[in-house]
């Protein structure tokens, strides 16, 4: 293989047109053998690829479609579709040597030639391949089956109204049950690429075609198996026993090689989960997740930081996966420091009384790491660990205790933020290290640890006998702090003065900070917040005291779990983009649409609390009026759109014999897919039909009678009751 890519390296250097043309047209006379034309359209194609253009010679490339040679019809083809757009007027030439090899004998050449057309989607190309695809559908080659199933991808794509009118998506569903496993995968690939478009059909498998489809797993490639897998997400489970023999015959795949492969078997089975009620298996199938997801961690960085991405998400849905496996999260002195980061967050996750030593003992050292930013996580993870295991909160303090007294600047800001938190945590009991930290103001230089250091002095400025001494230092650079130092600042001069009220340093303080932050500020959060402290002190400052200083309440490690209706939503998009952001797709990706739990019969009772509707974002088939401030226009009937939609809404054969539309159904293809305007729930049909009672026409502006308070003179009214249809 190198040997023919060092050959075929000569290739690549700059040619000229003239010349490329000079060379085709000799090739035409004693080349029988065909190695001229293969060596200049080699010479073409190389520099297609270094980007020049290549298109005047059109004409001269298209003319050795008619070789034999499978090699030079590969090039001609990839000519076709870099320049296939451009010369759209020029295509009439080729079609009728697609024709031709749609027909010929070798299924490559058959497949080569219904692939390529469905790159170049012009009116005339999508024409002649509607046809071909119609017969390389049912090709008795499963090569050319396969190739077919993702033309029709790109012909829906091309012209979706034609690909349904031609019924190819109901082949599509045909190809589903094809003997042949990698066109089962492709035709799962197409649908699924159907199915994700906003304008598209909805594909949905019923019991008996997930099971069809979990047959092919076994013949499948990679990338076939983890479209098949993705696939059964759109399987909705009614019955607990359904999700159950599912998840037992996905559980195998959690020890292929592949590491795309184990994710997605792994969001499979946490989907599945959902519609479970047999506990045993449920912790059985989270104890098989753990060790493939153990093993990622041996990759490269690159496939670790995916993995450890995704183990974030599925820890805080699913804690018992590595409860025990806390130590596989330590950090190694070569890991990149995104996974370093990314380590240290699960770690904190995974932290329990049990285990809460060992990870101290852990983040201590990673305390004194050279990286600043990593060292700053390990000072904060440990103060959140104090807050999270209340048996290791003395060890945690000692700990922060000690890393202050290195008198490392940002070592001793991290400690201070925390060690906030740590006292809202536990009121009343750690108070006693305040004065190690008061001595190490000095060092406080960023605006987060500064305002921390000033919360505490000013919540305890009656436990520190110099507390009006600090708050006088500390106000002196009032006006050119950050807004977040000075709001700190206001709160702890009030709170000082009202822990002080007779002292006249307090009183000079509390007013001079007053009388900047009402006057000499811009900030309107800070000014509005100075005039309330001052009118409360100033009407009656017992009230004042007890607003101030209210009791807050404790800190919680609540703030820090995902929202479960957010997290079940993220956790369909396992193994994607979405999962590494831990944002939806439909966020940062134009078009995509968006995932969620479906309702069912089986879904559990919490699942279904925290359900996340999906908005529908296809537009209405018809012109929306929208009433403006005047008299309602007489509404008027549309026979014609009603007619559509109810042709649109129609089932596809009625059930006869007296049986119901579902018992009527073919068990294998049941459910398998519909249109958006079918398949909405009778809930959405209720309220898409719904009409909402218009209020009788009358002065627009009646609504306004109450807005002002008592403000009538400026109250609006129309001059001219007539002139307000003109509005």
């Amino acid at each position: 293989m190198s040997g023919q890519g060092g050959q075929d390296a000569k290739f690549f250097q700059r040619g000229k047109i003239q010349e490329f043309r000079a060379e085709l047209e000799a090739a035409e006379t004693k080349d029988k053998k065909f190695t001229k034309r293969k060596t200049v359209l080699k010479k073409i194609v190389a520099n297609i690829t270094m980007g020049n253009d290549m298109s005047p010679l059109f004409t001269d490339v298209v003319q050795s479609l008619g070789s034999p040679l499978l090699e030079i019809k590969k090039m001609v083809y990839l000519f076709l579709v870099c320049y296939g757009r451009q010369k759209a007027d020029q295509l009439h030439l080729v079609i009728p040597s697609f024709l031709q090899d749609c027909n010929d004998r070798n299924p490559l050449v058959r497949a080569l030639a219904i692939r390529t057309m469905s790159y170049i989607p012009t009116p005339i190309v999508i024409e002649a391949l509607t046809e071909q695809l119609r017969h390389c559908l049912k090709d008795r080659d499963p090569y050319v089956r396969k190739t077919a199933a993702i033309c029709v991808a790109k012909l829906y794509a091309a012209d979706p109204r034609k690909a349904e009118r031609g019924g190819f998506v109901e082949m599509l569903r045909d190809l589903l049950l094809d003997a042949n496993a990698t066109v089962v995968a492709n035709a799962v690939a197409a649908l699924s690429e159907i199915g994700d478009r906003q304008d598209g059909v909805i594909f949905k498998l019923n019991l008996t075609v997930a099971n069809k489809l979990l047959t092919a797993l076994g013949e499948s490639s990679e990338w076939g198996t983890i479209y098949i897998l993705d696939s059964l997400l759109r399987y909705v489970p009614e019955h607990h026993s359904d999700a159950e023999i599912i998840a037992e015959r996905v559980i195998v795949q959690l020890n292929h090689a592949n590491s795309a492969v184990v994710l997605t078997a792994i969001k499979v089975l946490l989907y599945l989960m959902n519609y479970m009620e047999n506990r045993k298996l449920m912790e059985y199938i989270c104890k098989k997740m753990g060790p493939p997801l153990v093993t990622l961690l041996s990759s490269g960085p690159e496939v670790q930081y995916v993995a450890l991405r995704n183990i974030l998400l599925i820890i805080q849905r699913r804690p018992a996966v590595l409860k025990n496996d806390v130590k596989v999260f330590f950090c190694k002195y070569n890991d990149p420091i995104y996974v370093k980061l990314a380590k240290l967050e699960i770690m904190y996750r995974l932290a329990r009384e049990e285990n809460a030593r060992e990870v101290l003992a852990e983040l201590q050292e990673y305390a004194s790491e050279v990286d600043i930013d990593f060292t700053r996580k390990a000072v904060r993870s440990i103060g959140r660990l104090a807050i999270k295991v209340q048996p290791a909160a003395d060890a945690c303090i000692q700990a922060l205790l000690d890393l202050i007294e290195t008198k490392v600047t940002y070592v001793v800001q991290e400690a201070v933020i925390v060690i906030k938190d740590v006292f809202r945590r536990y009121p009343g009991k750690y108070e006693g290290i305040i004065p190690t930290l008061c001595q190490n103001l000095d060092l406080l230089d960023e605006p987060e640890s500064k305002a921390a250091m000033i919360w505490i002095v000013g919540q305890f400025a009656n436990r520190i006998d110099n507390a009006d001494e600090l708050m006088d230092d500390l106000t002196y650079t009032f006006l050119e702090e950050p807004t977040e130092v000075q709001l700190a600042l206001l709160t702890a001069a009030v709170k000082l003065f009202i822990y002080k009220p007779h002292s006249d340093t307090t009183k000079a303080l509390v007013h001079k900070v007053l009388k900047w932050a009402t006057e000499e500020v811009d900030n309107p959060d800070l000014r509005d917040r100075g005039f309330m402290y001052w009118r409360m002190l100033a009407i009656n400052p017992t009230v004042a005291g007890e607003i101030v200083l209210a009791e807050k309440p404790a800190i919680t490690t609540d703030a820090d779990r995902m929202d479960r209706g957010a997290l079940d939503q993220l956790l369909l998009h396992t193994g994607t983009l979405g999962s590494i952001y831990h944002k939806n797709p439909e966020t940062f990706i134009r078009n995509a649409t968006g995932k969620a739990l479906t309702d069912s019969p089986a879904l559990n009772p919490l699942s279904r609390q925290v359900l996340v509707p999906i908005a529908r974002t296809n537009l209405p088939p018809t012109t929306i009026n929208v009433p403006g401030p005047g008299p309602p226009e007489p509404s008027k009937s549309t026979p014609a759109t009603g007619d559509l939609l109810q042709a649109d809404s129609a089932p596809a054969a009625p059930a006869t014999n007296g049986s119901t539309p579902e018992t009527a159904q073919d068990g294998a293809t049941a459910d398998l897919m519909a249109t958006r305007s079918s398949q909405e729930s009778p809930e959405d049909a209720e309220d898409d039909d719904e009409v909402v009672p218009q209020a009788p026409a009358a002065d627009p502006y009646a609504a306004l009678d109450t807005a002002f308070g008592g403000y009538l003179a400026d109250e609006p009214r129309p001059q001219d009751k007539g002139l307000l249809g003109m509005i």
